[in-house]
């Protein structure tokens, strides 16, 4: 039986991706992120904590709130996967 994404390596790599993009790309708080996305800041801290799951639409939403386009997003994910992981 596989573990649940959220457990996997792979996992923690997006969430500090997704941090990254926020405090480094776009020098937003999760306070300013929310407002951007509609969300409550918890959703945020959720999110980047690993509690909450996002699927593609919620992630290019993030992306494009960030000011860092969905697929340049996945490009980083992917590089750091290989680096970390092989």
């Amino acid at each position: 039986m596989t573990s649940k994404s959220i457990y996997k390596p792979e996992y923690q790599i997006l969430v500090s991706l997704l941090k990254e993009s926020r405090r480094k790309i776009s020098g937003m708080t999760q306070a300013r992120l929310a407002e951007e996305l509609n969300r409550p800041q918890s959703y945020v801290s959720n999110v980047e904590r690993g509690r909450r799951r996002l699927d593609v639409l919620e992630l290019r939403a993030h992306c494009k709130a960030c000011g860092q386009s969905l697929s340049g997003f996945i490009r980083k994910f992917e590089a750091a996967v290989a680096k970390t992981l092989h």
